[in-house]
């Protein structure tokens, strides 16, 4: 198998750089270059990554109108947003845009590059330390939203189950274990998840999660 392609867009050149020796280092994964946000769809264009690690917050052009531009290529690459804070008030928006994940820039560099991998994969960078403050921050207070909660009207009662837990930010494998599970069946409910409310990622399902009330719910009764 080639390695995975890995762009890294960020405005500070020693963030560029740390990241990529990290993400470098391991043999299955290839940094195939490092910008600015003004110059990252052409470097997209030109370099094809499978991957784009991309700071939220740059000077020259935000990582907003980044994102929709990567998103909106022929063949656009993963991408994962890179931001300081586990609160942050683009967050909604990168999400409606169709980010699959958010990264804090002092994450763990084994946890970065397990996640560039999973999001190589198809997965969504999801983790319990991010998840649960990014989405508390994105959803509205309040009672359950009634355009979610007809949402997940449409799943089994096995698939609520699985779409709560995948709400508090565990992983798949945390859901077997939670559920008495195969981590296999765990993927499978998550993919018939998705189609269902019809969610770009694990990101998107889980923010549903919240505002159907699922979470709170699923607290409340434990």
């Amino acid at each position: 198998m080639p390695p995975t392609r890995v762009l890294i867009v960020d405005d500070e050149v020693l963030v560029r750089s740390g990241l990529g020796l990290i993400v470098g280092s391991a043999p299955d994964l290839e940094v195939v270059g490092g910008c600015s946000g003004g110059q990252a769809e052409q470097q997209a264009r030109a370099l094809a990554p499978d991957v784009v690690l991309l700071d939220v917050r740059m000077p020259d052009l935000d990582g907003i109108s980044v994102l929709r531009r990567l998103r909106a290529l022929p063949d656009p690459p993963v991408v994962a947003m890179l931001t300081t804070f586990d609160t942050d008030e683009y967050i909604g928006t990168a999400l409606r845009a169709g980010a699959a994940g958010f990264l804090l820039k002092d994450t763990a560099p084994e946890q970065l590059v397990h996640a560039v991998r999973v999001l190589a994969a198809g997965g969504s960078v999801l983790s319990p330390t991010v998840a649960r403050t990014v989405i508390s921050g994105y959803v509205d207070g309040g009672g359950p939203d009634l355009t979610a909660t007809a949402l997940t009207h449409r799943l089994t009662g096995r698939e609520l189950d699985v779409l709560a837990l995948l709400g508090e930010g565990l992983s798949n494998a945390e859901i077997a274990d939670r559920l008495f599970l195969g981590t296999g069946t765990v993927k499978d409910h998550i993919s018939a998840i998705l189609a269902k409310l019809g969610a770009a990622n694990r990101v998107q399902a889980a923010v549903v999660a919240h505002r159907a009330g699922l979470v709170r719910e699923r607290r409340d009764g434990e």
